[in-house]
């Protein structure tokens, strides 16, 4: 099952996995050492596209998943392509503060259309398992499945980053 990394804010799902707050043990420690780093690392990242592409800074509740997917994919592969050629003067942060906020000062409202970008899909498939949903639902909801996964993952970085005897 796939997971998030999360902070504090989120419920206790199977999907979520949050830091440790007061880690008592030295694997609880080590643990919550690098889950923050790892969260501090996509922050940073994510935080390098939004100054380079506007589209990422913009509400995105209207689109739809694999709209996102391809959207953030695409704008991963266009910031490594620029980095790749301008390797030999690569753009410091001030340069992209100043990007972004040349582009805040550009951005119009947006369009007043009601003609959608593209189309919803409203109705439910016809091999939809409605009881195979619910059940979906309810593991990533499940408590003792995060927690499992919480103690699985404590072990992973133990035995992978821990001391050696």
């Amino acid at each position: 099952m796939a997971y998030y990394l999360a902070d504090g804010i989120y419920p206790k799902w199977a999907t979520f996995v949050q830091g440790i707050t007061t880690p008592q043990l030295q694997k609880d420690k080590l643990f919550a050492d690098h889950q923050a780093a790892a969260r501090k690392d996509v922050e940073r990242a994510f935080g390098v596209l939004q100054a380079r592409f506007a589209i990422i800074r913009k509400p995105s509740l209207a689109y739809d998943e694999d709209i996102l997917r391809d959207i953030m994919k695409a704008c991963i592969i266009m910031h490594n392509m620029i980095v790749e050629d301008e390797r030999h003067n690569y753009t410091r942060a001030e340069v992209l503060r100043a990007f972004y906020e040349e582009d805040q000062q550009e951005s119009t409202p947006a369009s007043t259309s009601t003609t959608p970008p593209f189309e919803f899909n409203v109705g439910r498939p016809t091999n939809f398992d409605f009881n195979a949903f619910l059940q979906r639902k309810a593991s990533l909801r499940d408590r003792e499945i995060h927690l499992s996964l919480k103690r699985d993952l404590v072990e992973h970085i133990w035995q992978r980053y821990g001391p050696r005897n």
